[in-house]
């Protein structure tokens, strides 16, 4: 007779009340202690300063990490890449906060193999050591690249990742709305860019700076991109000037341009509620890009431009 036909299944035990109701406490515990949002500001000026309003701003928000724009590099007139608008240092770094040397790169030098990323990488030491600078852990590089300049690019991205490999740092890249849809550069992490996501030429267009339609657009790349990234939020306003309904420029010093009294300045500047919604965009598709939180940038200005408990809010999504 066949026997284990019928035979009972032994039921499992029960677990013990206590432990299941210590069990369930570990976690709810566990999910609420979600990682916190390591806190940045870019730091996009040609003088850097650390004054009273921006060391209160870094130690009432925790700021752990400062992306200081050390310079350009541009191309004119047919020449070679040159470093541009280097910044002037006229205080030290605070003490405390991690420094990431980022630099902007113009597409234009991006045309023809790049010749510079040594040279690049040894201007970035030199400034370290020559300002004291010793908090450094990456290098960032911003360049708008396109499908045109990838190719180049990406070899300009990889020479240098070599480079600062070799000393034990990390390369980063910002990245585009548009470049979500491309491939991923060859470096260790990107810095989503969610701010100049719509056209600052025309005028009836209230939102050039953030728009939550345009970025629910680009945003589906996130959920399977390969490269690990944070976000970058803009603080920043821009005034375009205007003549007869024609975009002329934007605004950036006062006598930067001549206003006639027909003229038209359009002030733009982003909601919070909007920068908000993005964020909850963000989240929806890839929210470990909150575990860093970059707000653009730090004048003293755009650290004033919301209460303390608002920036909390921007920097806890």
């Amino acid at each position: 007779m066949n026997t284990a036909s019928t035979q009972r299944p032994k039921r499992a035990p029960h677990m013990p009340f206590a432990l299941l109701v210590a069990l369930v406490l570990l976690l709810c515990a566990c999910s609420s202690q979600r990682q916190k949002p390591v806190r940045a500001l870019y730091y996009w000026s040609t003088t850097f300063v650390n004054d009273s309003l921006k060391r209160q701003f870094y130690k009432a928000h925790n700021v752990q990490r400062l992306y200081i724009r050390y310079f350009d590099v541009v191309k004119k007139n047919g020449q070679e890449p040159l470093p541009n608008a280097t910044i002037t240092f006229n205080d030290s770094v605070p003490q405390g906060i991690e420094v990431v040397p980022t630099v902007f790169i113009t597409n234009e030098c991006m045309r023809q193999p790049p010749q510079f990323a040594k040279q690049l990488w040894q201007r970035i030491r030199q400034m370290n050591e020559t300002h004291g600078v010793k908090n450094v852990r990456e290098i960032q590089i911003d360049c708008d690249w396109s499908k045109q300049t990838q190719d180049i690019y990406f070899q300009f991205l990889r020479q240098l990742h070599q480079l600062v490999a070799e000393e034990g740092l990390k390369l980063s890249a910002t990245i585009r709305l548009h470049q979500l849809g491309m491939q991923a550069p060859p470096v260790d992490k990107g810095t989503l860019m969610l701010y100049n996501t719509g056209d600052f030429r025309q005028l009836a267009y209230q939102k050039p700076i953030l728009d939550p339609d345009v970025v629910r657009r680009y945003i589906s790349p996130l959920r399977s991109y390969s490269l690990p990234l944070n976000t970058a939020y803009p603080l920043f306003r821009v005034r375009a000037l205007f003549r007869n309904g024609k975009f002329v420029g934007l605004i950036h010093t006062k006598d930067e341009y001549p206003v006639l009294p027909t003229d038209t300045i359009a002030v733009r500047e982003t909601t919070l509620a909007d920068l908000q919604s993005v964020q909850r965009l963000i989240n929806e598709q890839h929210p470990e890009a909150h575990n860093e939180i970059i707000l653009y940038d730090i004048s003293n200005r755009n650290l004033t431009k919301y209460s303390s408990s608002t920036y909390e809010k921007i920097y806890n999504p």
